[in-house]
């Protein structure tokens, strides 16, 4: 192995360990760049298209029936996926605001919905250029477990929510029966990194990805945190034998 690729290798190591949080978004930034072109299409891959029917049911639980014409927030919103698909629900009238820090990500999104429905902004989840108080929901999928500060992330989404606005959080989670949980690990851990190695031509982005998910607080323990952030009323809902978790708290 060469000099670069060890070096590579172990910035990846220590990103995906939280060695610092400056660390970690800078080495996340970087490599969601860098798979932006094949980002869509790898997750319908590694996902069998599951990952379609998890997004729609995290839209479902934002509640944005209650304010059809407000204004809602996507945030690590990728490749406005989640924006895209909220913007075409029947009756939906508002506005999405789609916040990511990697630039290239959002351009890969682009004409997915029109631009004054879907407005894309780079934006850190740490500090979105948002007025206190004003969005009617917000949510995110597969992306909260890359913020650099989990619990600055929530408080900051809290502070940009209305009162009585609903906070969706849609993330994988570790199935917890044992024959189930088993294929789940091997698959995350041995396939889906040789696929996404393969696919996206990125050696360590999709190592990063199985890692992270190890790293991030279980349903149980992000459901605290949501609550000490300020939310209330929060809930969640295992889907697909445990593989994903919908959260949702309110402002």
């Amino acid at each position: 192995m060469s000099n670069a690729l060890d070096a590579e290798v172990l910035e990846a190591e220590a990103a995906a360990e939280g060695a610092s949080a400056a660390g970690k978004r800078l080495y996340v930034q970087r490599i969601f760049s860098e798979i932006a072109p094949r980002y869509d299409l790898l997750n319908r891959l590694l996902s069998l298209g599951i990952d379609r029917r998890w997004r729609a049911r995290a839209i479902e639980t934002l509640g944005w029936k209650q304010a059809p014409a407000g204004a809602y927030l996507d945030l690590c919103a990728g490749t406005l996926d989640v924006g895209a698909e909220l913007s075409r629900r029947k009756g939906f009238g508002g506005t999405i605001l789609g916040a990511d820090f990697a630039e290239p990500m959002l351009r890969a999104g682009l004409g997915k919905a029109p631009r004054e429905v879907l407005a894309p902004v780079v934006a850190d989840a740490l500090a979105l250029p948002i007025r206190d108080g004003v969005m009617d929901g917000a949510i995110v999928a597969f992306g909260i477990r890359n913020v650099a500060r989990l619990d600055a992330g929530l408080r900051e989404v809290h502070r940009v929510l209305r009162p009585g606005a609903r906070f969706v959080i849609l993330e994988f989670s570790t199935p917890r029966v044992p024959l189930v949980r088993a294929g789940y690990l091997f698959y995350f851990h041995r396939i889906l990194p040789l696929i996404g190695r393969l696919v996206s031509g990125h050696r360590t982005a999709y190592t990063y990805l199985p890692r992270s998910v190890a790293n991030f607080p279980e349903t149980g323990a992000l459901a605290e945190a949501m609550r000490t952030a300020g939310f209330r009323d929060v809930r969640f809902e295992t889907l697909t034998f445990g593989i994903a978790a919908v959260h949702v708290g309110t402002r």
